[in-house]
């Protein structure tokens, strides 16, 4: 499959989008003639034709009734892990639900009491400080370790929040968002025999999976963990890779009969078990059919963010592009800049329309940096490029 059919730019605006139709935190300066929105994880590409085909065929049927979940979606699931990612799951292991936020606050609602903590490497996906909060627990910050633009985990840190009583889950984000890093099998196997040593359960949000831009593959942590599966939960969907998170469906994989009861059972107190038909065919298409438009995109992804590191190289020296393995989230240090991350985040959108999210999003330790949506035609995010240019120029004081 060509990469060039992700060059055509695709008019979102007006599509009650949130991406494109959201009020912006602050309003631009009247010369900028529109919004160039490189912010939410939310890609400007249309979906794959096989998505495409199957919704429409289901658009034949007129009612749109309550779903039974049938053994076929199992089995489109199951087929798409094996082939891809050499991970074998059982359909008795597979709960399906909304997405994978609700997913995570279903499952912490589940394996914890109020005031216990959960351990998270930081910066993190924004949502996670959500959910923790949301539960009554505390956030245990493990830290990742900054070294020319490349992101470590620091194991001691780790091991010595992992010892708190208190703490009872790891919230492992694998390949990790905002920073791009797909974490090796060695890296995975340290935080394994952590967990394990201290009695944590680790929730594995895996839903980035699929973009491994550069060619590092993806380890699932339920094969590092297949000797220890009473501490693991992995949660997975198609919805970010395949742009359909609109459609709302994820799954929750859980080898244990006693957690996956505990976890089945916190779904339907929270009423997100219940998925929508569009949301049933279009996973089930993206998993049976979708390998060769994933590939393309992967491709496409990599030329956009080699055309990033470039531009950055060589326009704008002084803010350094994270050193990117996965995800389309591109992880910029500005603390050149001498600005708070939501002062430039503001600034910039005034001064030239583009829309970044601002790092202290995602942690304290964000502070100084942005992050960057890659996923949109190679021209769009030219254009914001060269947006971003000028206001640094206009801006920035050596």
């Amino acid at each position: 499959m060509q990469t060039s059919l992700f060059d055509t730019p695709i008019c979102r605006k007006g599509s009650d989008c949130y991406k494109w139709d959201a009020e912006p935190p602050v309003k631009p300066d009247e010369q900028c003639n529109e919004i160039i929105p490189l912010w939410v994880a939310d890609m400007d590409f249309a979906v794959a034709p096989c998505i495409t085909d199957a919704l429409q065929k289901r658009l034949e049927h007129p009612v749109f009734g309550y779903v039974k979940v049938p053994d076929r979606y199992y089995d489109s699931v199951i087929g798409w892990f094996a082939r891809r990612h050499a991970w074998t799951i059982k359909r008795e292991h597979i709960l399906y639900t909304i997405g994978v936020v609700p997913a995570v606050n279903a499952i912490l609602k589940a394996l914890t009491e109020k005031g216990d903590k959960v351990i998270m490497q930081t910066p993190a996906y924004n949502c996670f400080f959500t959910c923790i909060e949301n539960n009554g627990l505390q956030l245990l910050q493990n830290p990742l370790v900054s070294k020319d633009n490349y992101y470590t985990i620091d194991f001691s840190d780790l091991e010595q929040k992992a010892k708190d009583p208190k703490a009872k889950v790891l919230l492992l984000c694998n390949p990790h968002n905002p920073t791009g890093r797909v974490w090796r099998p060695e890296e995975l196997r340290l935080l394994a025999d952590i967990a394990r040593r201290h009695n944590l359960c680790v929730i594995s949000d895996e839903i980035h999976c699929e973009f491994t831009i550069t060619g590092i593959p993806y380890t699932p942590m339920a094969n590092i963990m297949s000797d220890d599966t009473d501490r693991l939960i992995v949660c997975v969907s198609p919805s970010k890779a395949f742009n359909i998170a609109g459609l709302q469906m994820a799954n929750i994989i859980v080898a244990s009969d006693k957690l996956r009861e505990k976890i089945d059972k916190a779904l339907t107190e929270n009423e997100i078990s219940e998925v929508n038909p569009f949301g049933l065919v279009a996973n089930m298409a993206a998993y049976n059919s979708g390998d060769g438009w994933m590939d393309a995109l992967n491709q496409y992804l990599l030329e956009n963010y080699k055309m990033l590191c470039q531009f950055f190289e060589q326009n704008l020296p002084m803010l350094k592009v994270n050193r990117q393995e996965g995800t389309y989230l591109a992880w910029i240090d500005c603390r050149a800049l001498g600005l708070r991350s939501e002062e430039l985040e503001n600034r910039l959108l005034k001064q030239t329309g583009v829309w970044l999210n601002c790092g202290t999003m995602y942690g304290e330790n964000g502070e100084g940096f942005m992050r960057i949506n890659m996923a949109c035609p190679k021209s769009r995010l030219s254009e914001g490029l060269h947006k971003i240019k000028q206001f640094v120029n206009l801006n920035y004081q050596k």
